[in-house]
């Protein structure tokens, strides 16, 4: 009976919270909420594709409520415009989940930081210091090995008499490269050899990263109830052990740079020796140097390989745009030398294909909730402070509105007309934009265009036998970022000499 009341209370409570913003709000139109739990149990699994249907009923702004937080979904360039940049500062906070806030040490790092003096400041370190055309320049070389890396694993791979003719599990060798590359860039660490077998500390590594993925995902629907926090309890222990475990680890990585620059005299291009010498000049602590490192790692880790696979499956269901590009590499490049970072600019088309592949398969199609900071209306609604706004980056670049035939994949089109796809054209945002946009866009375009002009300078790619091209899965697993409902599997065939299938083997 005392159970019964509670749930009636809250429900009572929740319906006299609801009808008080209704009444004293405008709010975006969306479907109906239940009590206590909201619109949770009618959102599909694939958040974005869910919203966007939404959006053709409700309009292409709607209220979804998780729980008893009401968070705006906004779906077309006009609005994502004016929330990122005319509503800006507003709308410039984070919502942090209770695991979130653990992992950021209460928004400590950049990706979870609220906005103000310190997001501010970390914004400041990315932007001229970590991310500065400079260093990612002198950076271009260890990019360039773990691409040339990529190419040679599979080489070997596909001439083994065993596995002449059969199609090669794509994620494996896209993965090893996002790995290395993103390990080598913070921590300056090649935790896998060339062999693919990775050491203690790379072991360590990765069981760190699933197991924060494992922490992060067990709390979802506790932080949406309130009410109902009682009955999931932060599990403190495991939060603080694995909290831990990732500064013993980081802070061992850091005492070893620190060491070896004592003995060099000189810091290393890598984000883990940049921050160490910037601490004194911007004042970091050790949770934000800890923090920024892991940012990148997250941000990072994954993001490149799914970009990547999404292309790949793209250009084998479309084999004129595969053999277009080919042309354009064989006439750049040639058959007697591999392509270098310095070749984009000559490469237009192969540029075009990966902007295409972003428009199409964004990484992170659900933008991060924008929490804001104040009360703020866009489209002529409200949008109450503590609310979270949410840009469909998915759904923006597939407005028929904006975009014709948004549904085909068509590079040509970005030859036709220069679109920006870092923050300043509102049609296209797979990196974000405003106050928050990815400070490492650059990188991840460079890195992207890089891994595709090689693989399809090498190789030529087929569907695995017995499978027709537009019959490829091309559906999209639940979660944050979007990966391949069934990973790629697919027959390369090498189409240069032999001795330029071999890693380049740098070490800076």
């Amino acid at each position: 009976m005392a159970l019964l009341l509670v749930l009636i209370s809250i429900t009572a409570i929740f319906l006299a919270y609801k009808l008080y913003q209704r009444l004293r709000f405008k709010l975006p139109p969306g479907p109906h909420p239940w009590p206590i739990v909201g619109n949770l149990y009618d959102i599909k699994p694939v958040r974005f594709r869910c919203f966007a249907e939404w959006s053709q009923a409700y309009g292409p702004i709607i209220s979804v409520w998780f729980g008893s937080t009401l968070n705006v979904i906004v779906s077309n360039s006009e609005l994502a415009k004016e929330a990122l940049k005319e509503k800006d500062q507003q709308l410039a906070d984070r919502h942090r989940s209770r695991s979130a806030a653990k992992f950021s040490r209460d928004g400590k790092d950049l990706i979870w930081a609220d906005y103000g003096p310190h997001y501010v400041k970390v914004r400041k370190v990315c932007t001229l210091e970590l991310f500065s055309p400079k260093r990612l320049e002198a950076l271009r070389p260890i990019r360039e090995d773990e691409v040339t890396a990529m190419v040679e694993s599979i080489f070997k791979d596909v001439t083994n008499p065993e596995n002449l003719g059969k199609s090669i599990l794509l994620k494996k060798y896209l993965g090893a490269v996002a790995f290395n590359n993103i390990t080598r860039l913070a921590f300056g660490k090649r935790f896998m050899n060339s062999e693919g077998v990775i050491d203690e500390q790379g072991l360590e590594f990765k069981a760190i990263v699933a197991n924060g993925l494992k922490l992060g995902a067990s709390l979802a629907m506790a932080e949406h109830i309130p009410w109902l926090r009682w009955m999931f309890p932060l599990e403190e222990e495991a939060f603080a052990k694995h909290g831990a475990r990732r500064d013993r680890l980081t802070r061992a990585i850091m005492e070893e740079h620190t060491l070896a620059r004592e003995k060099s005299g000189g810091a290393k291009q890598h984000f883990v020796d940049a921050l160490l010498t910037l601490q004194d000049k911007y004042d970091l602590s050790e949770d934000t140097i800890i923090g920024l490192l892991w940012d990148m790692i997250t941000a990072g880790m994954d993001t490149t390989a799914i970009s990547v696979e999404w292309a790949m499956a793209e250009l084998i269901k479309n084999p004129r745009v595969q053999q277009k590009v080919q042309a354009e590499l064989d006439h750049v490049i040639g058959l007697d030398r591999v392509m270098s970072e310095s070749d984009f600019s000559n490469l237009p088309y192969l540029q075009s294909v990966a902007k295409e592949a972003l428009r199409l398969h964004p990484p992170t199609p659900l933008m991060l909730p924008h929490r804001a900071n104040a009360n703020v209306k866009i489209g002529g609604y409200d949008i109450p402070k503590g609310s979270n706004v949410h840009v469909n980056v998915w759904a923006v670049a597939r407005d028929p509105a904006v975009w014709k035939d948004p549904e085909e994949f068509r590079p040509e089109r970005f030859l036709e007309e220069d679109v920006d796809m870092k923050g300043h054209d509102f049609r296209l945002l797979p990196f974000g934009a405003g106050r928050r946009v990815c400070p490492g866009a650059q990188l991840g375009i460079n890195l992207v265009t890089s891994m595709l002009g090689h693989l399809l300078h090498h190789f030529n790619w087929a569907p695995p036998e017995g499978v027709n091209p537009e019959d490829l899965d091309m559906s999209e697993n639940p979660g944050l970022v979007s990966y391949m409902r069934t990973p790629l599997q697919a027959i390369p065939t090498s189409r240069l000499p032999a001795s330029l299938y071999k890693r380049m083997a740098v070490d800076i």
